[in-house]
């Protein structure tokens, strides 16, 4: 019975997709383009966002389901392991659980104050041991606690933290400021992710670091950080088992954040002076303490590569990568505990196998390889992503770009494209030029102070830099009026994402998704095609690294070069490292 109620929704959904025609394109293979259809892309989003593969969390029973899928998958499309004689990449991973032994407590010339958890404040550690802790550690207010040379922008400069706690605000000061980083388009730098925060305080040596959440700049409310803070977390397993990260790292919600500020007799109008150029550290004396006791496992998840060998430059590749985890099990939502991610991330994945197909059937194989990546942990926070670009199967010099896919457009065709850090990188000008082939535009995304760059996958491979593409649906509705398209995304992001009700659903229009995947393969097709590289646009923070990746052979040599031109070469290689490697 469950088999024939599969059978009638893969009818139904078929039947519905395919009530417009999308463009196939011009002038490209018609036979490997229409290979990407509806049909395909139902079949496989129904199996891995079935019940029966329990929400695709790495570590269950719902992994090893994915991987099997995935692998019979590749082979039936014709596809070679992608790492060596596997189609298995392993990616070790520890699942840490912290919980606070008690409140974070403040103390202070003015009296003590005492926070609670997930009401209050929310702390966590990366570091794999039974216990950490921070004792009357000294608190530091350090701006937006972003070291940037190509900005002039340093919040640590003259400063030593060493062993102390820095407390910073989230978002960098382009957000408030239009002059300053790239606040003339609104648009998030990596230095004001959170994640980069953490990463730069480690490097300063802090033993703790706090960041004040404020809803607009962080693009979100308190109760996404609380519920993502009160569950195990995963991370890569290190050598030295992240004893380099900051013991405690966490979150103050706004209103902790003032009373700390009272604690220490500073007005948290401080907060203002700090988003203007040649700010100052504050001690505010009032010291942190607090102790977490850690629940760990040590296990393996794995990416899935799968590989099609180019003919003439085989040993240059362009990625398609999606993620194909989600959440597993979780909390009951209306009776319902099954996290199943159709969108988030099905239709990536499914769009991965029907790019796959599609390579398959091109008239002439494509000169460059080409490899599709099935990407564990990106939920957790980009860790199949972080893992490959960190432990490549093929040299990262030799990449040539990232295309990444992640909730695709279920709503129907669209005029229109969104290009996710749209303006970022050359292969915005091959999006361009697929696009135009459907007759279609791109747009950039609707609200870049969100940081939406640094969301996926694709970001880790920018950050070794390998230029990537990211699209999101287009939000002009071919068919419907203007607000179609909004009003179908939000609806996704408040009653489906990440719920139990992100299911495979019989109202969607395929038609948009299937055009979508088009787009994608007319722009990694003609990669595939080329003998040049794709670079980074002027502006890029990650530009340089391209560079340095493309000219690296330049740098050992002063053949050709005038002393200044040494001069300046180095100090490009200085900063890429220093800008691109946190």
């Amino acid at each position: 019975m469950k088999d024939l109620r599969n059978l009638l929704l893969l009818a139904s959904l078929a039947a519905a997709c395919n009530s417009g025609t999308p463009s196939a394109g011009k002038g490209d293979d018609s036979t490997a383009i229409k290979a990407i259809d509806s049909a395909g892309l139902v079949r496989d989003i129904n199996v891995l966002a079935s019940d029966e593969f329990m929400g695709r969390k790495p570590f269950t029973i719902g992994e090893e389901k994915t991987l099997a899928y995935l692998e019979k998958r590749f082979k039936e499309i014709g596809l070679q392991p992608g790492n060596g004689n596997s189609f298995l990449q392993e990616v070790p991973m520890v699942e840490i659980l912290s919980k606070p032994d008690g409140d974070l407590r403040l103390k202070g010339k003015n009296g003590d104050v005492k926070l609670t958890y997930l009401d209050q404040y929310v702390a966590g550690t990366k570091r794999v041991q039974d216990q950490v802790s921070i004792n009357n550690s000294e608190m530091i207010f350090a701006g937006f606690g972003i070291v940037a040379p190509e900005y002039n922008w340093n919040d640590y400069a003259g400063l030593d933290v060493k062993g102390k706690t820095v407390v910073v605000m989230v978002n960098d000061p382009g957000f408030y400021d239009s002059t300053l980083f790239k606040g003339k388009t609104r648009t998030m730098t990596y230095y004001g992710r959170w994640t980069y925060k953490f990463e730069e305080a480690a490097r300063q040596g802090a033993a703790g670091i706090l960041i004040i959440h404020d809803v607009l700049p962080a693009s979100y409310g308190w109760t996404v950080v609380r519920s993502g803070w009160s569950k195990p977390k995963l991370d890569l397993q290190t050598a030295d088992n992240n004893a380099g990260r900051a013991a405690i790292e966490g979150w103050l919600t706004r209103e902790s954040a003032k009373k700390l500020f009272d604690l220490a007799g500073i007005p948290d109008s401080v907060m203002n002076q700090a988003k203007r150029p040649g700010f100052k550290a504050i001690p505010l004396g009032v010291t942190a303490s607090l102790s977490l006791k850690n629940k760990t496992r040590k296990s393996v998840s794995h990416n899935v590569a799968a590989l099609l060998p180019g003919t003439e430059r085989k040993d240059e590749y362009i990625i398609y990568s999606a993620h194909w985890d989600h959440l597993g099990v979780g909390e009951a939502v209306k009776g319902d505990t099954i996290y199943n991610g159709a969108l988030d991330n099905a239709s990536g994945v499914a769009a991965l196998l029907q790019l796959a197909t599609a390579f398959t059937k091109v008239q002439q194989p494509p000169k460059r390889s080409v490899l599709f990546l099935a990407l564990t942990g990106e939920e957790q926070g980009l860790l199949g992503s972080e893992y490959y670009a960190t432990h490549p199967i093929f040299p990262i010099k030799s990449t040539v770009a990232d295309i990444n896919m992640d909730v695709l457009n279920f709503f129907g065709r669209t005029k229109d494209i969104t290009i996710i850090g749209k303006g970022q990188s050359d292969l915005d000008d091959y999006a361009a030029k697929a696009a135009e082939k459907q007759g279609r535009y791109l747009i950039p995304e609707a609200n870049p102070s969100g940081g939406w760059f640094f969301r996926s996958d694709h970001f880790n491979f920018a950050k070794v830099g390998i230029p990537s593409l990211y699209p999101g649906s287009g939000m002009v509705s071919v068919a419907h009026d203007s607000a179609w398209a909004p009003d179908h995304a939000t609806m996704y992001g408040r009653d489906h994402y990440h719920s139990p009700f992100d299911q495979l659903d019989p109202t969607w229009e395929l038609s948009g998704m299937v055009e979508d995947v088009r787009f994608l393969f007319d722009v990694g097709h003609t990669l595939s095609n080329e003998s040049t590289f794709p670079q980074w646009k002027e502006g890029s923070e990650f530009k340089s690294k391209r560079w340095l990746i493309i000219s690296s052979p330049l740098l050992r040599t002063n053949k050709g070069r005038t002393s200044g031109e040494e001069a300046t070469a180095k100090r490009r290689t200085r900063n890429c490292v220093k800008i691109v490697l946190v």
